[in-house]
């Protein structure tokens, strides 16, 4: 920042080196009121115009030596400065009576001639005018200076207002980069939610038929490559039924059971299922944070996604290598990147490995589903996309570190529950009760080809089975029967839903026990409803047989009141 120079003291300096030129000057400006200092020579005079004066008055002979040393310091004055010189001359200042004038006015530059002899008044006229013309130089330089401040000061706020501009454009880029990946996130995880509810619509046909075939192949005793054949029929179908699963996880749309968790106690469990899926060759270490926090998630789905992160892991290194598992709390600000949590506490659980790393680009497209770098067959690329839909379903989010060759590190952050670890309670040897054979059973799908399949797995279990294709037939049928002990229902229908249908039924009877079946879960649609009220499509390992038993003897199920 610049600095306003004060106005110095005027004062004159003379030069006349002959006779009384130099004191007669002196008493003159004395008299005058004006402060002078007499020089002894050039080098003198040097000396003072170095320390700072207002005008100069000098004999012409003075001059008459080397004046290199005074031209040069003429030359270099700041801009804003033109010293003024008095030259006492007795030939005036024409060229035509002196030719030595033009010689002085290029050595001085600001030079008045004032032939002698010369009046006191005239030479007190004649240095009053120059100081007048040097206060007004002074005047300049104090106004320059203070605009050269003022410049300053402005350009210094302009460049903070930009700076600030600059940060808040990358802050808006920022977000609406985040938004931008959350709606497409979110758009994609509306339409994978859609297909998979028709995909798991046509396995539970497909399954649901290889199921009747092999039953039918089995009675008559006929083996060989046809059973064959359909167990890779089989094989291929719950394969598909898997990779569903995954997108209904990355379209956060698969129903959770988050309970109170140990993350360490969950860790530790693990090990030794992680080191038989990813082979002896990869060194597995693990750090379990002291005094963890509780955390609130599905175990089942976090076995899963660890799982997954864990077969990434050994696919990103070729031979050997090392992979960990930490847990931690941590305490985040806010989210940098559409894929992570709210400010806030969470307990991670971080799965990191020392393989290949990846770049830029490949970071900025891995959480999109059937993304994937692995060679074809070998990944469907629904792994870290299925880890973010359960970390987001689960209140939580992903961060994800990587670079090229320096391995990478996957952080899940789940939210940090208030209560205890639940209690781990063994029932899986609890004894089903019976069965009521006969039933009524309304089943009720828009779907003519799985609702042909469901009714025909019912009625082998022994039931009595009526069919509705909607919400209207099944309370019509309702209505005009009392046979009806259990209603198995389709949770998505065009028209009424299923779960609008379960409201009407138990406002007819609300007695009635009811079943959901779906390809998908609806968060908001099912809450309040037991796991054990609904049935996933396709149905698996005897899942339908199981809950109908349930719900028609009576076992205890939570209210099934559907919002």
């Amino acid at each position: 920042m610049s600095v306003i120079t004060p106005l110095p003291l005027e004062r004159a300096l003379i030069l006349a080196p002959r006779g009384r030129d130099a004191l007669v000057a002196r008493d003159i400006l004395n008299d005058a009121q004006l402060s002078t200092i007499v020089c002894r020579d050039l080098d003198d005079l040097l000396q003072q115009l170095r320390r700072g004066a207002d005008m100069a008055i000098i004999t012409e002979e003075a001059l008459r030596g080397d004046t290199r040393a005074l031209a040069g310091w003429v030359s270099a004055q700041p801009p804003w400065s033109d010293f003024p010189f008095i030259v006492l001359t007795e030939h005036g200042g024409g060229v035509e009576r002196n030719p030595e004038a033009a010689k002085l006015n290029a050595t001085l530059g600001n030079v008045s001639f004032l032939e002698r002899p010369f009046h006191p008044t005239t030479l007190v006229s004649v240095v009053l005018t120059n100081m007048r013309g040097r206060r007004r130089q002074y005047e300049f330089r104090r106004l320059n200076e203070e605009l050269e401040t003022r410049v300053q000061h402005r350009t210094a706020e302009l460049a903070t207002a930009n700076r600030q501009l600059m940060a808040q454009i990358e802050e808006r880029e920022r977000v609406e980069s985040t938004l931008r990946q959350m709606q497409r996130l979110e758009a994609v995880g509306q339409l994978t939610s859609g297909v998979a509810h028709d995909f798991n619509n046509l396995l539970t046909v497909v399954l649901g038929n290889i199921g009747f075939i092999e039953r039918a192949l089995d009675k008559a005793g006929i083996d060989g490559k046809t059973t064959q054949r359909l167990t890779y029929m089989r094989a291929a179908a719950e394969r598909g039924a898997k990779l569903t699963d995954q997108l209904l996880s990355f379209a956060r749309r698969q129903r959770l059971e988050p309970k109170v968790v140990d993350l360490n106690e969950t860790i530790a469990g693990m090990r030794d299922l992680l080191q038989s899926t990813i082979g002896g060759s990869v060194t597995i270490r693990t750090h379990l944070a002291g005094d963890i926090w509780p955390a609130l998630v599905d175990r089942t789905q976090l076995d899963i996604a660890v799982l997954n992160l864990a077969i990434n892991a050994r696919d990103a290194m070729e031979i050997g290598g090392t992979l960990e598992v930490a847990t931690s709390n941590v305490r985040l600000g806010h989210p940098k990147s559409a894929e992570e949590p709210a400010a806030g506490d969470y307990v991670a659980i971080c799965v990191s490995d020392t393989g290949s790393g990846m770049s830029a680009e490949v970071r900025a497209k891995v959480f999109e589903p059937f993304f994937t770098t692995k060679e074809i067959g070998k990944g469907s690329g629904l792994g870290l996309s299925q880890v973010l839909g359960f970390a987001k379903q689960s209140g939580g989010g992903v961060r994800l570190e990587s670079e090229p060759s320096k391995g990478t590190a996957v952080h899940i952050y789940l939210p940090r529950a208030e209560a205890k670890p639940d209690a781990v309670t063994a029932a899986a040897g609890e004894a089903l009760p019976a069965a009521r054979p006969g039933a009524g059973i309304l089943l009720v799908d828009d779907d003519g080809a799985v609702r042909d399949v469901t009714a025909a797995m019912l009625r082998e279990m022994g039931y009595s089975v009526l069919e509705a294709g909607n919400g209207e037939a099944a309370l019509a049928l309702l209505e005009g029967r009392s046979d009806i002990d259990l209603a198995v229902i389709d949770l998505a229908m065009p028209g009424m839903s299923g779960a609008e249908l379960a409201r009407q039924v138990h406002a007819r009877r609300v007695s009635l026990p009811v079943l959901f079946v779906t390809g998908f879960a609806e968060r908001e649609a099912l809450t309040g409803v037991s796991d054990r009220q609904i049935v996933s499509k396709p149905f698996v390992s005897g899942e339908l047989r199981e809950k109908v038993r349930m719900a028609l003897t009576g076992a205890p199920l939570q209210d099934h009141a559907v919002r």
